[in-house]
This record gives C-alpha cells, sequence and structure tokens, in this order.
C-alpha cells in the first residue's frame, strides 16, 4: 500500500498540469536592466498582481543586471526550462526571429507614441508567433524603453563626423547594419560596459534611450547628443516554453493577463514621461543637445537599409505601411 500511495503521488505530480490544477510557482525573471530601471519595477509589481490574481500561489523572484548572464545566455537558460521567464529586447531576438528585425527600421516611426502603436499593432502581435519554434519560448507581450538617441564624446555637426566612430551598440544585425551605413564602426557590448568604455576611451558614441542615459550617466563622457529618435527599441516579456506547457490553463491566463497589464504600464510610462526626460537631459550643465534631427541629417539611409533588409522580412514593409497612417 506504501509503495502504491508513493506511486500515485508521482503520477499526480507529473500529471496535475495536464489536468488542469492549479499549482503554486514563483517565476524566476531575468533582466538585463538595473533595479532603477522602469522593467525592473514593472516587474516587481507584476509579482504583486500574481499573487492578487490567485490568492498568492503565483510570484516573481527578479534578477537585473544580467546576473544570469547576457540575453543570449538567458534565452539557452528559457529553452531549458531553467529560467522560468525574461524580459529581453526584441533586438537580442533578431538572430533568431528575422522578421522582428522589422521593428529595428531607422525611422520606422520619429516619435514615442507611434513606437507604442507599432508595439500595439496586430503586425507586430503576429511576429510573436514565431517564438515558440525558433526559440522554445513564448512571448506574452511587448514593451518597450524610450526612442534611440546619439550620444558623442566630440561635438557632431553632420553625417560625416560619425564616420569611423566606434559606436557601442546593442549587439542585433539590423542595428549593425544601420551604423555602418554611414561608416561607424560598431562595437557591440553589454549595458554594464558602456560607462567605463567611454570613461576609457573604448568607445567614441553610443545610441541610448533618455531613461538610461539618465540612470547610467552616460553625459559625464558624451557630452554631445543629437535627439535623432531614429529607432523604437522595444522588449519582449517571455515565458520558457517548458515552463508553459507545465502551467493549467488557469495559471496560464493568470500569466498571460499579469504580463499584458505590465506591458502595457510599461509603454504608458514611457510615453508620458519622454518629453520630461528629455527636459531633465536638457538641465545638465555641460551637456549639448541639438533636437530635431531628422532622417535627412542621414541622407539615404533609409532606403538603403530598407533594401538589405526588405527580402528577409515581409514585416517592413507592413510595417512602413502602417506608420504611414498615423
Amino acid at each position: 500500500m506504501k509503495n502504491f500511495l508513493s506511486a500515485l503521488a508521482i503520477v499526480t505530480a507529473v500529471t496535475a498540469p495536464s489536468l488542469g490544477f492549479a499549482q503554486d510557482k514563483n517565476f524566476r525573471v531575468g533582466l538585463i536592466t538595473p533595479p532603477v530601471h522602469v522593467w525592473n519595477k514593472e516587474v516587481d509589481a507584476m509579482g504583486v498582481t500574481l499573487g492578487e490574481m490567485s490568492e498568492g500561489r503565483l510570484g516573481v523572484t527578479a534578477f537585473p543586471s544580467g546576473q544570469l548572464g547576457n540575453e543570449g545566455t538567458m534565452l539557452q537558460q528559457l529553452q531549458t526550462g531553467a529560467l522560468d521567464m525574461a524580459w529581453l529586447t526584441t533586438a537580442g531576438l533578431t538572430l533568431r526571429v528575422p522578421d522582428m528585425s522589422a521593428l529595428h527600421a531607422p525611422f520606422l516611426v520619429t516619435n514615442i507614441a507611434d513606437a507604442a502603436k507599432i508595439l500595439r499593432s496586430d503586425e507586430a502581435r503576429e511576429i510573436l508567433d514565431a517564438l515558440p519554434a525558433a526559440t522554445g519560448t513564448v512571448g506574452l507581450c511587448y514593451a518597450m524603453t524610450g526612442m534611440r538617441q546619439v550620444m558623442a564624446k566630440e561635438p557632431i555637426t553632420s553625417v560625416e563626423d560619425l564616420d569611423g566612430l566606434r559606436f557601442r551598440i546593442t549587439p542585433a544585425p539590423p542595428i549593425q547594419t544601420f551604423f555602418e551605413a554611414f561608416g561607424a564602426a560598431p562595437a557591440p557590448m553589454p549595458l554594464t560596459q558602456v560607462y567605463d568604455s567611454l570613461a576609457n576611451g573604448q568607445i567614441d558614441a553610443i545610441d541610448m534611450d533618455h531613461e538610461s542615459i539618465l540612470n547610467f550617466g552616460y553625459y559625464d563622457h558624451a557630452k554631445n547628443m543629437l535627439e535623432t529618435n531614429h529607432q523604437l527599441f522595444g522588449m519582449v516579456a517571455l515565458v520558457s516554453g517548458r515552463v508553459w506547457a507545465q502551467l493549467s490553463d488557469e495559471d496560464k491566463a493568470i500569466v498571460q493577463e499579469a504580463a499584458q497589464k505590465h506591458c502595457d504600464r510599461t509603454i504608458d510610462l514611457f510615453v508620458s514621461e519622454e518629453e520630461s526626460k528629455l527636459e531633465r537631459l536638457k538641465a545638465i550643465e555641460g551637456l549639448t543637445i541639438v533636437e530635431n534631427v531628422g532622417p535627412e541629417f542621414f541622407g539615404d539611409i533609409v532606403e538603403r537599409w530598407d533594401a538589405e533588409w526588405s527580402a528577409q522580412t515581409p514585416y517592413l514593409a507592413r510595417l512602413r505601411a502602417l506608420a504611414a497612417t498615423f
């Protein structure tokens, strides 16, 4: 009888998710951003929401600042189920999901409100459908950080001034293509290395959003900024496919709803605070900002980028057409 009861317990434990039983779960969530970042704050808030919706059965433990490795490493951990969830950049997913590159098209939109419309569109949502087969993950929702700006150690008066500069970029082929198009030398590196690399002269320039510029103080060593808004920068809330398969239908619905709530809140926060963050940057002594630098500054770079990437993803044309309606 003892052996029978032990065997029954094992079978019940293994099959409980497929039978629809709700189980306690504390999701380990990886991020590359520091605790002060909006993404991290919303992950913590998502844990509270999960607890409220599940009567305390579900929660999160966040691992910020790349504690679990870079985005590629965390993606591997998601594939094996060693990591439950992660908030990863859309840029980091482009190697596995080429269609995600369309979201990084230069000057797809030129303001953050329109960037939010892109990420909330049916076209963007469709791209998430490729994630399970390509990455072994389930994409719950998009969020974002601010629009990308150019910062450099030396003044920039024309696109020719960017030629030959060592530019830190987020490691992603569509982003690298953009910087190579005007002759820069892209230098992919983790976010945590950027400040020191600017300080010691390893890099000459960066592209970055207002939030990170303020959080990390990059203006200490890059005192010239172009307000270009040249690219939106998205995030995808991911859950391991292995972990997802073990959740009950009830818990899947709770996780999806909680993640969507905080993805949406993240987008809304960045949209509402973008202008005030720019004003804070304008108030920093010694930082020179050239505003309203549009695509014309970069010549025919949009056409050249599109020519290379249109053959790799049909979503580029679809997103350009959508953006033209805004």
